[in-house]
């Protein structure tokens, strides 16, 4: 199982937000980059990004530290946040990205998902953010009509390889991912499910990697040292 540090992007600096509300936010550093060099040094192998102002305005707008992280740390990074056309996600890949996310767009197009599965395979993840069962698009603002295990083995029907879920009432609230949330999607479809939302300990960890997640993302508790990120990546070996 991959440990995936988190680093949220808004307004230039690395924040983090409790349960996705842009008014609740604590600004970690003003150096995202610094950031992910500090991530990388401490053994990290992926580092999941994402650019807040971008998932609110609808197309990304940090790309310029963004990908100054990618090419500055030896590590691959994925990308979420206002990636809605298949342009934008060329520009994205080109910039040193090595995976981007879909989330918003993936529920308004199917179509855009099979074009970009088309285009980009392995290099595509699909969020899916849940809100009581329910998929929530545009930053968490709105609730879609798909729920969530549904909207998986769609996107599992299209040729997506890559999931990535969270459980939006845990998320930045260190209360520990919701497990059973958890393993009703690992178990729902064949594909890789990388785990979000409130893992907050090395038992956590452990948990989710006997669950069968193929990795866990961890946000807030790097930045309070709940969790050490070393330990945190020998628990998921």
């Amino acid at each position: 199982m991959i440990i995936y540090p988190a680093i949220d992007v808004k307004d230039g600096r690395c924040v983090r937000l409790s349960q996705g509300k842009f008014n609740d936010e604590t600004v970690y550093s003003d150096y995202p980059v610094e950031m992910a060099k500090k991530f990388d040094q401490l053994g990290a192998e992926y580092l999941h990004v994402i650019d807040l102002d971008g998932a609110r305005l609808g197309e990304p707008q940090n790309i310029a530290v963004i990908s100054e992280m990618a090419v500055t740390v030896g590590i691959p990074i994925q990308l979420g946040g206002g990636i809605r056309t298949i342009e934008t996600m060329e520009i994205v890949l080109c910039k040193g990205i090595e995976r981007i996310i879909l989330g918003t767009s993936a529920v308004n197009s199917q179509e855009l998902v099979k074009k970009a599965v088309q285009s980009f395979g392995m290099n595509l993840a699909i969020a899916i953010d849940a809100r009581d069962g329910m998929v929530a698009i545009e930053g968490w603002a709105k609730t879609s009509s798909f729920t969530a295990l549904g909207f998986a083995k769609k996107m599992e029907d299209i040729g997506a390889k890559v999931i990535i879920y969270t459980d939006i009432s845990r998320d930045g609230m260190l209360k520990g991912p919701n497990l059973k949330a958890m393993e009703e999607m690992v178990k729902a479809v064949d594909i890789e499910v990388i785990a979000s939302g409130g893992v907050t300990s090395l038992e956590d960890i452990k948990n989710l990697k006997n669950i069968g997640v193929g990795g866990a993302i961890v946000g807030r508790a790097l930045y309070t040292g709940d969790i050490d990120l070393r330990e945190a990546i020998a628990a998921a070996k």
